[in-house]
């Protein structure tokens, strides 16, 4: 396989030669411990591209939420702590993106609470999009983090669609990330960034779901604050911050908004200028506030309602 430098205009048009049409696509995520979440990830993107092609790296679970699952799990030996767990993730994450490349057109890596959804008055389907982006080394979707009203909005119901039961998201920036590349180009960063160029795709969507029940992010960054307690894993990002503290977050998103009067989020319309930034070290990057501070600082949108059913 031809390695992928994103300096070289030769190499990048090489590998661009060597591809094939897309007709199987790889989706695969990271978790740990993630009982709630899990089933409805493994439905939906088992629903775009087929379950033999979704594969989950169960990094240490202990509450059985990867016993059964009907696709691929490999599960992880203990990754170090600290300042080495990101590097150690980022390596196996690209390292085993560039294999499935071998078998594959396309790769897609996605945290188990990430839903990529094109636009349905667009598009069939995941691949139906992809196949109208051949020409692309890596996407990004324009990123919505779902939020829970909880005054007007009653705890989720796991056994229905998210979209639809909650109704209202905030775009967020630097949550752009590059998760589909069909180049063997490592990604960076948390995969915000990869070794590529790429760009935001108003055609696509990413649902995160984060934020997306107040029950459900009290427990979970409890139990990721715990994580970083015991071995430091992600002790610089939101995993450090325990869920009253989250859950006093969510509420101050919504604020005393009328949300009656709140607009529907309209692609059109974001200025996509600047979101994407080229690093000295070469690679690309989605850039802007940190999430926490983009949600206090992006207007409440309401979910389109034709993404109402999907997820």
């Amino acid at each position: 396989m031809r390695l992928f430098r994103p300096t070289r205009d030769g190499a990048r048009q090489a590998a661009k030669a060597d591809r094939r049409p897309v007709r199987d696509v790889a989706v695969f995520t990271m978790a740990r411990d993630e009982a709630a979440m899990l089933p409805r990830w493994v439905e939906y993107y088992a629903g775009q591209v087929g379950v033999d092609n979704l594969v989950v790296l169960d990094d240490n679970s202990v509450d059985g939420s990867t016993d059964k699952l009907p696709c691929t799990v490999h599960r992880l030996p203990r990754l170090p702590g600290k300042e080495q767990y990101e590097y150690a993730r980022m390596s196996l994450i690209s390292g085993i993106s560039a294999g499935l490349l071998a078998a594959y057109d396309t790769v897609i890596f996605v945290d188990v609470d990430e839903f990529l959804v094109p636009d349905p008055s667009r598009y069939a389907g995941l691949v139906d999009f992809l196949k109208d982006r051949e020409d692309r080394d890596a996407i990004a979707p324009m990123t919505l983090n779902v939020l829970h009203a909880p005054d007007v909005e009653a705890p989720i119901d796991p056994d229905k669609p998210v979209l639809g039961q909650r109704r209202f998201a905030k775009f967020v920036p630097v949550m752009c990330k590059p998760s589909i590349k069909r180049v063997p180009a490592n990604w960076r960063g948390a995969c915000h960034g990869i070794m590529a160029p790429f760009e935001v795709d108003r055609g696509l969507f990413m649902l995160h779901l984060k934020f997306y029940d107040k029950d459900a992010l009290v427990k979970v960054s409890d139990h990721r604050r715990a994580l970083v307690d015991a071995d430091g894993r992600a002790y610089r990002s939101n995993w450090a911050v325990g869920g009253a503290e989250m859950g006093e977050s969510l509420a101050s998103f919504i604020g005393d908004t009328d949300l009656d009067t709140v607009p529907e989020f309209d692609p059109a319309t974001v200025d996509l200028g600047g979101i994407v930034k080229r690093r000295d070290h070469g690679g690309y990057r989605a850039t802007g506030a940190a999430q926490v501070k983009a949600m206090h600082q992006q207007p409440l949108r309401r979910i389109p309602e034709r993404l109402h059913g999907i997820v």
